[in-house]
């Protein structure tokens, strides 16, 4: 009996787990998956906690009840990968393995920052990347009576590059059904020379915030958050002064991959681009947040990854050459507040561009333009994960590589 290993059970690794047990024969596979805690969160749905749009029930659930029969399920805390000895250590006990899956996602690191996580953490400076943040800041949000909104990226690479800009809009479109919004001076702060990282897309999201009157400070490099004074510094000297910061801090790799010795700066493993092989370590395959591939870490991508990576695993168990076919594909709602959304649709080498999605002709979704239906498509996206794609299942006329299919390339 072989042994194949994934560790995490967020996204990712769920997915892993149940396509993987449908493939492998279990008289000559045991598969096992690993993770510490027994929550699993529907992590998109974290931007419409703030607001008040989602329950604190529709993006929790109990974990073990998506992972497949036949697959081994142990609730510990990893303590560290030894990759040359093909073991996995546990906090009482070591797994050997014949192949690792790495699904170990990523985290928010507000301490890269001084100041950050200072002595007004979740009291007027919050993130909402996590379900604690976020709870905190809808709770704040229902009593603030107005000031200075900042939301702020700290850099690249974050979970859902579009997340910070969805808040900002939603935030807007919040105090406006509130009557405050006259109360309210937002002003969305970025590293980037942009509004965001895709040209195209920079371009609409820009105009987007100047229509909704929220103030753009590009290419701001933080160094501190001065809690005394409420405001954010920069390398260059620039200030931001702000009532209540929304902030997206630096975004790392699972501290176990730090400890093993298996990651870059941000520790995130270095992953083949197509293939998502570990590039050190044949026996080895990474998915998700937990890469370093240039593409959006979304749970989109995570899913267009999986699709691929099922293929070459069974490939490589058969000594045969691998796939080198997933592309980058991402496919993200983009909410713009008022009940309307964007979607855009790209790859490594594609930027967002118009048109309309799935088809070419009936569309039903168009690309790159506001939407109510986009709108909806966003919300639906929920029932998606939790019934789809968790399962494994394919998402019906959306395939693992980007279609030109009605894009305006």
């Amino acid at each position: 009996m072989k042994n194949l290993l994934i560790l995490g059970a967020g996204t990712a690794g769920t997915m892993m787990a149940n396509q993987l047990r449908s493939k492998l024969k279990k008289e000559q596979w045991q598969i096992t998956i690993v993770d510490q805690y027994k929550t699993h969160y529907y992590q998109p749905g974290f931007l419409f906690l703030p607001f008040d749009i989602y329950t604190e029930e529709q993006v929790k659930k109990v974990g073990k009840k998506f992972i497949p029969k036949g697959v081994n399920y142990v609730q510990k805390k990893i303590d560290r990968i030894f990759p040359e000895e093909n073991k996995v250590k546990l906090e009482d006990e070591t797994i050997s393995y014949d192949i690792l899956i790495i699904a170990t996602g990523s985290k928010i690191a507000p301490e890269e920052v001084e100041g950050m996580k200072g002595e007004n953490w979740h009291k007027n400076v919050f993130d909402f990347y996590t379900y604690e943040g976020a709870l905190a800041l809808r709770n704040k949000l229902r009593d603030w009576q107005g000031g200075k909104m900042v939301v702020h990226l700290t850099e690249m690479p974050i979970k859902c590059p579009v997340a910070p800009l969805e808040f900002a809009f939603l935030a807007d479109s919040y105090f406006k059904e509130k009557g405050m919004r006259d109360k309210v001076e937002l002003t969305y702060v970025t590293p980037l020379s942009g509004a965001f990282t895709k040209e195209k897309s920079a371009e609409t999201l820009g105009y987007l915030l100047e229509e909704k009157k929220i103030n753009l400070e590009i290419d701001f490099a933080i160094e501190s958050v001065d809690n005394e004074n409420n405001k954010i510094i920069d390398y260059g000297g620039k200030e931001v002064e702000y009532d209540l910061l929304v902030t997206i801090p630096t975004n790392m790799g699972d501290d176990v991959i730090e400890r093993s010795g298996m990651g870059d700066d941000l520790n995130f493993v270095p992953t083949d681009h197509h293939t998502l092989q570990s590039k050190e370590h044949e026996n080895v395959f990474v998915i998700g947040d937990a890469t370093n591939v240039p593409a959006s870490k979304a749970g989109s991508v995570a899913h267009f990854q999986s699709e691929t990576l099922t293929d070459n695993i069974l490939l490589y168990i058969d000594g045969k050459p691998l796939k080198e076919e997933f592309d980058g594909h991402a496919n993200c709602f983009i909410e713009t507040g008022d009940n309307k959304a964007l979607l855009i649709d790209f790859n490594y080498k594609q930027e967002p561009v118009e048109g309309t999605f799935p088809f070419s002709v009936l569309g039903p979704l168009k690309l790159l333009k506001e939407s109510v239906f986009n709108h909806w498509g966003k919300l639906a996206f929920r029932w998606i994960y939790w019934n789809m794609l968790l399962k494994g299942i394919p998402i019906p006329f959306v395939g693992r590589n980007m279609s030109t299919k009605g894009k305006k390339l």
